[in-house]
């Protein structure tokens, strides 16, 4: 691969529209080519982001189709699809999927089984829409009743509930085929503060944050977890540098890879967030985030200017081969762990709407629910 196409790896930005081969104007706004489909030719890109008010999600069949698009457009190397999918409080595909409960509900239940349950659910329609990876399970804490931005995300405030919840999780992700993210790494469930519009601050000791934020993590990396996505936090004991988790050395490669022990993808949280932006500029952001450790860059709010601060920083000898290599490894690694080289690991676009919604999923939904 050349180091363009490396770099572009490194990405999962939004694209907008309906259709891979359709002209959006946001695209050609942003990236200065029309269709989703050139943007990921134009920029090499490793995958992208579904999100709601980018047109990319209409009905099943639509969605089916685009994704498939998208994964032709990257002909050479699988091409990663990722959603915010928790179920609950989060749930980006709306109604287009069986409606599920979300992990505080699931929690509630005290029985692992049940999350391991709804993950493979979700996971069976996300592989059917030709979704490859959620961003989901929420491995948070909620110990802070307060919580603005986790809350009833987090599967509960005992941390070996959670540990055991997230375990199952990854199990039932896994079980359905596709990749899971355990979020948001150091942990994200004492903040009175929302980092999307803030950069909140915890204070929790060396020993609290092994007692409180840690379990869940370890029960993830355990259980094979594929990526781990970063928090827009401070966490002054465990980094006194002043920059948050996403942006941190310490925490990323010296708490999550050496000590941890993590060996799959960092993926940072969306870098159009108030919380990481707050010190650094958008060019400055993207080239810490990946020499404090991460893999992925998700949602950069200008990608043409953070891919250029990418390949800069790596033509300077900041961002050295071999730190680019290791990404792009570790991305490539999850890709082919999960069978995207596989052309028919998912199925036909036109069987999408037969696949999602099943009788079988909503009755099993409704158990589930009734049990929370």
């Amino acid at each position: 691969m050349t180091v363009e196409e490396k770099v572009g790896q490194l990405f999962m930005p939004v694209l907008y529209g309906s259709r891979a081969d359709a002209t959006h104007q946001e695209n050609q706004a942003r990236f200065g080519v029309g269709t989703p489909a050139q943007v990921i030719e134009k920029y090499h890109l490793g995958g992208m982001i579904l999100f709601p008010g980018t047109g990319n999600i209409v009905d099943a069949r639509q969605l089916a189709q685009l994704t498939a698009g998208l994964r032709a457009a990257s002909p050479d190397v699988p091409f990663l699809i990722g959603v915010d999918q928790e179920n609950g409080l989060v749930s980006r595909l709306g109604d287009l999927v069986t409606k599920l409960p979300g992990a505080q509900t699931l929690g509630e239940t005290g029985n692992p089984a049940n999350a391991r349950a709804a993950a493979k659910i979700t996971g069976t329609e996300l592989r059917a829409l030709g979704i490859s990876m959620d961003f989901a399970p929420v491995a948070d804490v909620n110990v802070n009743p307060r919580n603005p931005v986790i809350g009833p995300r987090a599967y509960g405030s005992d941390p070996d509930l959670v540990a055991d919840m997230v375990s199952a999780a990854v199990k039932g992700f896994h079980d359905s085929g596709i990749a899971a993210t355990a979020k948001h790494f150091p942990g994200h469930g004492d903040t009175a503060t929302d980092s999307h519009t803030a950069l909140p601050v915890i204070r929790h000791t060396r020993a609290e944050w092994e007692r409180l934020d840690a379990p869940p993590f370890r029960a993830a990396i355990t259980s094979g977890v594929d990526a781990i996505m970063t928090a827009h936090i401070l966490m002054p004991r465990l980094d006194p540098s002043g920059d948050p988790a996403t942006l941190s050395k310490k925490i990323l490669t010296g708490l999550l890879r050496n000590e941890l022990g993590f060996k799959g993808v960092i993926s940072t949280d969306a870098l159009n967030m108030e919380g990481v932006r707050k010190k650094y500029g958008d060019s400055e952001v993207a080239v810490r985030a990946i020499l404090a450790g991460a893999d992925i860059l998700l949602m950069p709010p200008d990608l043409p200017t953070a891919y250029e601060a990418i390949l800069t920083a790596i033509k300077s000898g900041r961002i050295t081969q071999t730190r680019l290599n290791q990404s792009v490894h570790r991305i490539l690694k999850l890709k082919f762990t999960r069978s995207l080289d596989n052309k028919n690991f998912f199925p036909p676009p036109n069987k999408a709407p037969s696949l999602i919604k099943t009788s079988e999923h909503r009755q099993k939904a409704a158990r589930l629910t009734a049990k929370g």
